[in-house]
């Protein structure tokens, strides 16, 4: 594949550090999203409910582009880079479908089972519902971080078959080796991001547990504080796992992405806290995906020098470029 011409990132000279930029993703950049939104609830094949917020622009029609975007682990439709890319997105008349994952954001009473890194069928369903409801928009599928992953198992899985409107995708900072992002939040430095992202999912599994009463119970020895403690105590035994180990090697989707046949971009980086470079290194990258590895940038950061882009969120208006221009005709 031809290498993309849009300008590659350089971080902010005060922002050369990967926690610094991922702490960025916490933050507002100070823009008013003035939202129009449309919520639809989507069943899911085991009868679960998940929500699509739907942005129209207000002179989009029916053949311009839409695009569905997944969020990662512990957040929701209303995550601020979620927020952000919509806007962009919506302000070059692509329609955008922000997805609540199961359990997650406006769909916290609506699932008994929760979301895991490996719920493809889920993003599947959600993809057919855009295309009915669009059936002449060509679309666009975005996943950060471990919606990232769920999004590159998806497009491996369905290889060459038409599905929906789908005909480009981007995976950012996507956790493609789920044993050895474990593996790396264990580790000293990166012990903050694991009990801060712990504490998220027994949040939201507590919050659903008073909401739906018919949800698998919490029965844990002790409070888990650590992401792979919370795995191997709930996420793999709730969703048919034997342990987590079996959990974290069934739904890498590092062994998906040689067989996607949809035009495809990753990003990652070198000082990526969270997820670890070294399985992109070795990962078999087909024609149809652009692998671009950044040296800095953090876990979905991407604040730039001045004069890259107007507002220095690079990582926006990398997504707006492909999804808009680098599509193949």
């Amino acid at each position: 594949m031809t290498t993309p011409t849009f300008p590659p990132f350089e971080a902010h000279p005060l922002l050369r550090n990967g926690h610094l930029q991922t702490l960025t993703t916490l933050f507002r950049d100070g823009t008013n999203h003035n939202w129009c939104t449309q919520q639809h609830q989507v069943t899911l094949e085991d009868g679960d409910r998940i929500v699509l917020h739907d942005d129209c622009p207000a002179a989009w029609q029916p053949n311009d582009r839409s695009a569905m975007i997944v969020h990662g682990l512990g957040g929701s439709s209303q995550a601020y880079y979620m927020q952000r890319l919509a806007a962009r997105l919506n302000q070059h008349h692509v329609r955008t479908f922000r997805m609540d994952l199961r359990r997650s954001g406006a769909g916290i009473a609506m699932a008994r089972l929760p979301s895991h890194a490996g719920r493809s069928t889920d993003i599947a369903t959600a993809i057919r519902y855009v295309a009915k409801r669009c059936p002449q928009s060509p679309t666009s599928l975005i996943g950060y971080s471990l919606g990232g992953n769920i999004v590159l198992k998806l497009l491996g899985e369905i290889g060459h078959e038409p599905f929906g409107n789908l005909d480009n995708a981007a995976a950012i900072c996507p956790p493609i080796d789920l044993a050895a992002c474990i593996k790396k939040l264990s580790q000293i430095r990166n012990r903050f991001y694991d009990r801060y992202l712990a504490s998220q999912l027994l949040e939201q599994t507590q919050k659903n547990q008073t909401l739906r009463p018919d949800a698998p119970p919490l029965d844990f020895p002790h409070t888990p504080n650590r992401v792979g403690e919370f795995d191997e105590m709930y996420t793999a035994p709730v969703c048919g796992f034997r342990n987590a180990a079996d959990y974290y090697q069934q739904c890498s989707s590092q062994k998906f992405i040689p067989d996607i046949k949809i035009h495809t971009l990753i990003v990652a980086d070198r000082d990526d806290p969270l997820v670890p470079i070294e399985p992109f290194e070795y990962v078999p990258v087909p024609p149809t995906v652009h692998l671009e590895r950044t040296t800095h940038g953090g876990h979905l950061g991407y604040i730039s020098r001045s004069g890259l882009n107007p507002n220095r969120r690079w990582l926006d208006w990398r997504i707006l470029h492909w999804v808009t221009t680098e599509t193949p005709a």
